[in-house]
């Protein structure tokens, strides 16, 4: 096997699509595409179609430098593009409601609030798939997405788990607010004791990003701030972490234990 057809596995098993005329057939066929790196300052014909294909088709096309591109690169043969392929497609947050209902199961969503660390989404999946939440919800902008990577990080529960993207976490929040779901953030300044809030009802658990935490308007959606206990001296915890304590925390009081 020759190094270009290694360079080729190995994209592949990445999910990267590399090169214009691979991007556009991927486009064409419908392949599931999580987002678009296009090379910034380019006016090229060719990558202002690839881009306007894909905004049609709901994809996020980001700019970014080239020197970020020939770094992802696996092939050294990016054209100045290269796509992300998603490992599944996303669902809708009305589906995931629907899902709970059918099995006649009270509501358990988990909301990510910009986590940008694709191994920290899938190590939040993977622990949503085992305490049996219903599904997770990610922003379209900002955000890890179902890349090879978090499908890895996920063992492979990205299969099992619904995960839904909305452009905008704010609106999703006061629309499931309307719908009888209470609204539980993470936050080092919480009010809520974990210990103390109420997640046995219908609920969502918003964890915010690796480095800030939640964004502002996301924090102001929430009605309740809890904060989990701590006794060390390092004063948080991981994103993925954080969401582990949280769902299982949800799951004990569920049992009734």
């Amino acid at each position: 096997m020759t190094d270009e057809q290694k360079d080729l596995l190995n994209a592949d098993a990445d999910g990267l699509i590399e090169g214009r005329n691979a991007v556009i057939e991927a486009l064409r066929a419908g392949e599931t595409i999580d987002k678009i790196y296009l090379a910034r300052g380019e006016t090229d014909k060719t990558l202002g179609h690839i881009a306007s294909t894909a905004r049609a088709k709901g994809v996020v096309v980001v700019e970014a430098d080239r020197r970020k591109l020939d770094g992802m690169s696996r092939t050294h043969a990016h054209q100045g593009v290269i796509a992300l392929a998603a490992v599944r497609e996303y669902v809708t947050v009305e589906s995931i409601l629907k899902a709970a209902a059918d099995k006649g199961e009270t509501p358990l969503l988990v909301i990510c609030d910009e986590i940008s660390d694709p191994h920290n989404l899938g190590a939040i999946i993977r622990t949503a798939e085992c305490a049996g939440a219903h599904g997770i919800v990610i922003p379209k902008r900002r955000s890890a997405g179902l890349t090879a990577v978090v499908g890895k990080t996920s063992a492979g529960a990205v299969a099992y788990m619904p995960v839904a993207r909305v452009p905008n976490i704010p609106a999703l929040l006061k629309d499931l607010k309307k719908q009888g779901i209470w609204v539980y953030g993470t936050a080092a300044k919480g009010t809520t004791s974990l210990y103390q809030a109420d997640l046995k009802g219908p609920a969502a658990i918003v964890i915010g990003s690796e480095g800030d935490g939640m964004t502002r308007l996301v924090e102001e959606n929430c009605d309740f701030l809890v904060s989990i206990p701590m006794k060390g001296k390092i004063n948080s915890l991981n994103a993925s972490a954080a969401a582990a304590i949280l769902m299982y925390e949800a799951v004990r009081q569920r049992l009734g234990n």
